[in-house]
């Protein structure tokens, strides 16, 4: 049976499929964009800051509002890891290993220092 290779495959998706990789566990599923009920046009009660342009474009204070935000949370999520059991051990262990390299040093500057 031949088929005609003008026909569209009937396997093939009907548009191209986004290289999406999977979220990390806790981000949002979606872009923080504000929702709009209505559409593009729609802009926000008087006095009511949505980050936005009318055109569309965020501001630079709701950007440096979102950096700042991501800034905390990662500075946050750093210093529980610390806290926790596992990274008081890691911290331990580096220690251990920082103490030993120093006194290994001071013996070979000792013994370089005899010859």
């Amino acid at each position: 049976m031949t088929t005609d290779p003008s026909a569209p495959d009937p396997d093939a998706p009907a548009a191209p499929v986004p290289d999406v990789t999977p979220a990390e566990p806790g981000s949002p599923s979606v872009p923080d964009v504000p929702a709009s009920p209505v559409g593009p046009d729609v802009t926000p009660a008087e006095g009511e800051d949505s980050g936005y342009t009318p055109a569309g474009v965020p501001t630079f204070d709701s950007v440096r509002e979102k950096i700042e935000r991501r800034a905390g949370t990662a500075i946050g999520a750093e210093e529980l890891a610390r806290e926790s059991v596992a990274g008081r051990t890691l911290e331990e262990q580096f220690d251990e290993r920082r103490q030993a390299a120093a006194d290994r040093l001071r013996e070979i500057r000792r013994s370089l220092a005899q010859e």
